[in-house]
C-alpha cells in the first residue's frame, strides 16, 4: 500500500490533449474527484472542438469493490459521449451492444492511449483491441508519446 496519490486531469489546448492520470491505492471519492477533473478538462474543449486523451492508470489500484465498480465505467461512458468506442468494450457483449456513442457539444474523440501496469491484461487488450488510433501500454512515457504523435 502506497500513501502517494495522483488524481489529476489536464487539457493542453494547444496540442489538443486531454492528460488524464490516476494512480496510487484509492477509495472510491479518490475515484470521484478523479472522474470530476476529467469533466472538468472535457468542459474546456470549445463546442464543436476535438481532442485525443492519454488515460494513465499506472499504479493504480481500488482499495474496494465499492471503488472498482464506480472507476470500472468512466472511460468508456466517458469517452462514449464524444464518439469514441473504447476497444476492450467489445469483451462485454451485453455492455458494447447497448453502448450509446453520442456528440455531446459535438465535441469527438479522435485518438485514445491507455497506460496500466497489468501486463497481462494490456497485452491482451493491445493484440486484440488496439487500432490505428487506439493503443494500450504498460509504460507511461511510450503511451504519452505514442498519443503526442497522433495527428
Amino acid at each position: 500500500m502506497t500513501d502517494l496519490k495522483v488524481i489529476k486531469t489536464d487539457w493542453e489546448p494547444a496540442n489538443r490533449l486531454i492528460v488524464t492520470h490516476i494512480s496510487g491505492d484509492l477509495d472510491k471519492e479518490d475515484v470521484i474527484r478523479w472522474e470530476e477533473s476529467l469533466q472538468a478538462a472535457l468542459d474546456q474543449v470549445e463546442d464543436g472542438g476535438t481532442f485525443r486523451i492519454f488515460v494513465n492508470l499506472h499504479g493504480f489500484t481500488a482499495l474496494n469493490f465499492d471503488a472498482h465498480k464506480h472507476f470500472r465505467n468512466i472511460i468508456p461512458l466517458t469517452l462514449a459521449e464524444y464518439g469514441w468506442r473504447v476497444g476492450y468494450v467489445a469483451m462485454f457483449e451485453e455492455e458494447a451492444s447497448g453502448l450509446v456513442l453520442s456528440s455531446k457539444r459535438n465535441i469527438r474523440c479522435l485518438a485514445a492511449a491507455h497506460c496500466h501496469q497489468d501486463e497481462t491484461k494490456i497485452a491482451k487488450y493491445e493484440s486484440l483491441y488496439s487500432s490505428p488510433n487506439e493503443r494500450f501500454f504498460t509504460d507511461p512515457e511510450m503511451a504519452e508519446a505514442w498519443i503526442r504523435s497522433i495527428a
